[in-house]
């Protein structure tokens, strides 16, 4: 997954500036505003010895790839929400080397109200060349669905384009 938009990073001097547009998917249940025109992904993921498959949005901006992966689970229990979260918490800092600290968030819903989610922030090596990247995520689950925003990056962007892009997003 990381191995993705850190491919993505690689291209990335010569994206221009951002250009903010609101993706609104509604077969996931979510829109965000992206800051360039997003290109989808799909793979395979193995989560609780459960094959499932993760979709990918993905949109490229300076230095950073932004990105929102969806997970479509086949029931909403608890306990494999959990498993879907931790899975994707722990594989990104491990993509870079670094310990998990996940912290909690709120995700605003488009109906109005938040629901609990968390969020990490961290620092490390990558890849075959041993790239610095930063990564800024944040998880949540709702009924059938666990969501991971991402923004991975070789300079992490200006705050202000970051809060824009977390903001953003909001469930159904």
């Amino acid at each position: 997954m990381l191995c993705a938009l850190a491919a993505g990073a690689s291209l990335l001097a010569c994206t221009p500036a951002y250009d903010w547009r609101t993706i609104m998917n509604n077969d996931d249940g979510y829109e965000v505003t992206l800051p360039a025109k997003p290109r989808s992904d799909e793979r395979e993921i193995q989560i609780a010895g459960q094959p499932m498959k993760m979709k990918m949005q993905i949109a490229e901006a300076g230095d950073a790839v932004f990105a929102v992966g969806t997970v479509v689970l086949p029931s909403a229990d608890p306990a494999l929400q959990r498993a879907a979260l931790d899975f994707l918490e722990e594989g990104l800092a491990r993509n870079v080397n670094a310990p998990l600290a996940p912290r909690a968030t709120q995700i605003d819903l488009a109906a109005g109200g938040r629901v609990p989610g968390s969020e990490i922030n961290v620092n490390g090596a990558s890849g075959e060349k041993h790239e610095t990247r930063s990564i800024h995520a944040r998880f949540v689950a709702q009924g059938v669905h666990v969501y991971q925003l991402a923004i991975v990056a070789s300079k992490a962007p200006p705050q202000e384009q970051a809060d824009q892009f977390f903001t953003s997003f909001k469930l159904y």
